[in-house]
């Protein structure tokens, strides 16, 4: 949890390309947001780890809309990619955010699980609004992280064999 709007998501964005430089295998999503000057809200974009495509997750409902513009399709779309690279192995999972539809029990989640079973450290972005849900969903499980870049990394470094610390980073 970070406390600027879109500071998590360059903070997880940042962490993702670190790590894929000194070679782990991060799966998962990470999201762009791009602002839209005198159009509304940003264009919100998840790119899929390790090389996957990016999706436009957000759909333009015009500058007066209030509502949830997540769409529901292109999530589960980037659900289904994130769950088949997971299969192929990761030393980490990567989520942008534990969101309303996680909270709702869809999502994320069963991709989240089954890397937990697989024993692959999750990282998962956080806001205020779904922390409840995320605090039942992990029971006990989680831990909070300072949303700093290297405290992420040391976290991580945490779960890495000893030759895998020691790499240039």
């Amino acid at each position: 949890m970070a406390p600027g709007r879109g500071d998590t998501d360059l903070t997880l964005e940042q962490l993702a390309a670190e790590l894929a430089s000194r070679g782990l295998r991060c799966c998962g999503t990470v999201q762009i947001n791009t602002k839209r000057p005198g159009a509304g809200p940003c264009d919100m974009d998840v790119r899929v780890l390790p090389d996957g495509p990016v999706l436009r997750i957000s759909q333009n409902l015009g500058p007066s809309a209030r509502g949830c513009r997540l769409d529901p399709a292109a999530l589960e779309t980037a659900v289904g990619l994130v769950e088949a690279s997971l299969s192929l192995g990761a030393d980490l999972l990567i989520i942008n955010k534990f969101g309303k539809h996680e909270a709702a029990g869809r999502g994320f989640r069963d991709v989240i699980a089954q890397a937990v079973a697989m024993g692959v450290p999750v990282l998962v972005g956080l806001n205020t609004l779904n922390r409840e849900a995320f605090e039942s969903f992990a029971d006990g499980m989680a831990i909070q992280l300072p949303p700093e870049c290297a405290a992420l990394q040391d976290w991580v470094g945490d779960f890495l064999p000893a030759a895998e610390r020691t790499m240039p980073g």
